[in-house]
């Protein structure tokens, strides 16, 4: 019987771009035997700024249903994939004000000895991909966590070309999420499951 893993995708999307990959990461990991909890980050927005643009009010509705993080869902997983989308190289306001709120959990010790990897998107291909995971990873490394990013590990990553984790270039939210972010997306996900199985494993094993 294979070793249980649990996995939370938490994210934040304002027009729907890492919405959509957020449930196909969710997907695919689910697919990869993992019991899956699909979370989105609170919005700090105001109801104003979120009707001024019909693609983030579309998407506010359309996600309504998906269930706020909290940090239970960070306890119970074995494996936390985040995705943002990028702001000036960085993760979003919304998801850095979630992370913020974990410092019990860091003090305890809670945060330490899980997998976690991350996604993201941009309006232009130089717009911020690598730089945004990178900031993120930053405070993997103080939690104590584990990172499963995809690396040059399939030869679907030659064709996207981003080793930190999956992104995909979404204009002004008119450029949809297609194939080779969906590949992406699907390599991740496996390669997360995979290593959080093999790690819980281990470690059950004490070695």
């Amino acid at each position: 019987m294979p070793t249980p893993v649990n996995v939370a995708v938490v994210y934040y999307s304002s027009t729907g771009t890492v919405a959509t990959i957020a449930k196909a990461m969710a997907e695919d990991a689910e697919r990869a035997g993992a019991q899956v909890r699909l979370r989105r980050a609170a919005e700090l927005a105001p109801q104003a700024a979120i009707d001024s643009n019909p693609a983030w009010a579309e998407n506010a509705r359309a996600t309504a249903d998906i269930p706020e993080v909290s940090p239970d869902d960070m306890v119970w997983a074995d494996a936390v994939i985040f995705g943002s989308p990028t702001r000036y190289g960085n993760i979003t306001a919304q998801l850095k004000q979630f992370i913020d709120t974990l410092g019990g959990l860091w003090q305890s010790g809670q945060l330490a000895d899980k997998v976690y990897s991350g996604f993201t998107s941009t309006a232009t291909a130089h717009g911020g991909q690598e730089s945004t995971l990178l900031a993120l990873y930053n405070t993997i490394h103080h939690f104590g966590g584990i990172l499963v990013t995809p690396g040059y590990t399939d030869p679907s990553k030659f064709v996207d070309g981003n080793p930190y984790g999956t992104s995909h270039v979404g204009g002004q939210g008119d450029i949809p999420v297609g194939e080779q972010t969906l590949t992406a997306a699907r390599v991740q996900a496996e390669r997360v499951v995979k290593f959080t199985r093999a790690i819980k494993a281990g470690l059950a094993d004490g070695n």
